[in-house]
């Protein structure tokens, strides 16, 4: 007897909305990318793509704690000499509010191929508004 390996498209994918309003967004981040990865199923596999559609609704009122607020910095660099930006995370959320949750989640994906295929599975609103009630996404709570 041979041990099962799923192939690529034979993982059922479902698409799940998470609720951040009132949630850390580092909590919320890691249960999207958990779900992004399949870790929740027994078809895991680490090597392929097998996880859900996530849907996370209300980034804008998530919670940071401690004082990431004001401390908490992202960066980037235009390439040139002095070249880079620094933004806080409350000046980010005021003129973005769904980068953070959406950088936040991509930073615990691997950082690779199936990492970047694996982004394109994420979807963050700012609001309760989302465009995706065709694909009857179910909610997801933890």
């Amino acid at each position: 007897m041979s041990t099962y390996v799923p192939r690529e498209g034979e993982v059922k994918k479902n698409w799940l909305i998470i609720d951040a309003e009132g949630q850390v967004l580092g909590r919320v981040a890691s249960e999207a990318a958990k779900l992004l990865r399949g870790k929740h199923k027994p078809q895991y596999t680490p090597y392929l793509d097998c996880g859900d559609h996530v849907i996370i609704i209300n980034a804008a009122k998530a919670k940071v704690t401690g004082s990431k607020f004001q401390d908490k910095m992202y960066y980037r660099h235009s390439g040139y000499p002095g070249g880079i930006k620094e933004v806080s995370y409350g000046e980010l959320v005021a003129k973005h509010p769904t980068r953070a949750m959406f950088l936040a989640v991509k930073g615990m994906l691997p950082h690779n191929r199936l990492g970047r295929k694996l982004a394109k599975h994420i979807r963050v609103y700012a609001d309760a508004e989302h465009p995706h009630a065709a694909q009857g996404p179910k909610v997801h709570s933890f």
